[in-house]
């Protein structure tokens, strides 16, 4: 039954059981299940009045069914109400509508907030089927269709809606660290802006001026206070060139911050042992695009339990390792893991992957010269 992997938020209230635009065929998966529903009615030889009835709760739940995908996630408990609702009417003239109560467990986890919320909801399902079966003498086909299939399914569903919900929580906690990072870095860039040009200029005004004063009656003084002039800005040109290198090399200082912050979100203890290297402007952004990426694999695919990166220069080189503990995964190259090669083998460099007991990224790229402050 449905696993809603593309539901983005958390409980009912927030928690959109709606898929993006590009998988809304998603659902259509998972319908053939209400075939049973009208088998039963086929093969007992239904008359036409149960016929008309099956058809008119089968339309109903159709409606409740792609509802709870599509519509907003607010309404969601209307639409559950109205699929066991059918489970409980229909069962009167078709014993089929056990297919509504298994629909219905399926959908119970994700619309709690939690986990036991969803286990109760499932529970309430399973007391109802098992209520239909004493109450109509349906006998044990039913019992294992309205009781024991939403138990099973109900019950895996619970495991898909708490990873989403953890997923979730995380990619809110990685967007409010990158958000209050930014933050933080445009408030240094001011302070560290009005720091180094602020006095720089008021002096360059200042002897401006008095240079325009004196070119009439002290031509000697004034171009004294001119070479002033062009001392001073020469200084601040330079002091500006070395702020933004420092720029530059915090931008990676704050991603190896932001990946440890977002693996211990996840729950992945971290060991980072990072050294100052004398990166340029592009391999300083591809180091920081490859760790960003290997990060999400990780968070997203690993289920490791711990992470060792390593960053250090070596023999000439820049040398990055990742390294997980988690499940490991296929040879196959995604699109993730292959821009990560095309970005290192275009600084020279090697990309090694390595899958087993975990996974292990090996990058390697000579060392430029940099020269962003030259002229």
């Amino acid at each position: 039954m449905p696993n809603f992997a593309g539901a983005e938020r958390l409980g009912l209230g927030d928690y959109v059981l709606s898929h993006r635009a590009s998988h809304k065929w998603i659902p259509l998966i998972w319908l053939p299940w209400i075939s049973f529903y009208f088998a039963e009615p086929a093969m007992a030889h239904a008359s036409r009045l149960e016929w008309v009835a099956t058809a008119v709760s089968g339309g109903v739940f159709l409606f409740c069914f792609f509802a709870m995908f599509w519509d907003k996630p607010m309404r969601a408990w209307y639409y559950f109400t109205g699929i066991v609702l059918l489970g409980v009417v229909c069962v009167t003239f078709n014993p089929g509508s056990a297919a509504f109560l298994i629909y219905a467990a399926s959908f119970a986890p994700f619309l709690s907030r939690t986990e036991m919320g969803g286990i109760k909801l499932i529970v309430l399902v399973v007391a109802i089927g098992a209520l239909q079966t004493w109450i109509f003498h349906l006998g044990a086909s039913y019992l294992i269709y309205g009781c024991a299939f939403p138990i099973f399914i109900g019950g895996g569903n619970v495991f898909y809606a708490q990873r989403n919900r953890a997923n979730a929580k995380l990619r809110m906690a990685r967007e409010e660290i990158e958000h209050l990072a930014k933050v933080a870095e445009r408030e240094r860039i001011a302070r560290d802006l009005h720091d180094v040009l602020g006095h720089t200029l008021s002096i360059i005004i200042l002897k401006s001026e008095l240079a325009g004063k004196l070119i009439g009656h002290d031509p000697a003084r004034a171009k004294a206070e001119i070479a002033d002039v062009e001392q001073t800005s020469r200084t601040a040109l330079a002091e500006v060139r070395s702020t933004i290198r420092g720029y530059r090399a915090d931008t990676l200082e704050a991603e190896l911050k932001q990946a440890k912050a977002a693996l211990e979100t996840a729950g992945v203890s971290v060991r980072s042992e990072a050294e100052k290297i004398g990166l340029n402007a592009a391999q300083e952004s591809i180091v920081a695009l490859v760790l960003r990426e290997a990060v999400t694999n990780i968070v997203r695919h690993a289920k490791a339990r711990n992470c060792h990166v390593r960053l250090t220069p070596l023999n000439g080189t820049c040398l990055l390792e990742i390294q997980d503990d988690g499940q490991g995964g296929t040879e196959l190259e995604g699109s993730g893991i292959r821009g990560m090669r095309e970005r290192v083998e275009s600084l020279g460099g090697t990309f090694e992957r390595k899958t087993g007991q975990g996974t292990r990224l090996v990058i390697q790229f000579p060392l430029a010269v940099n020269t962003s402050g030259a002229q």
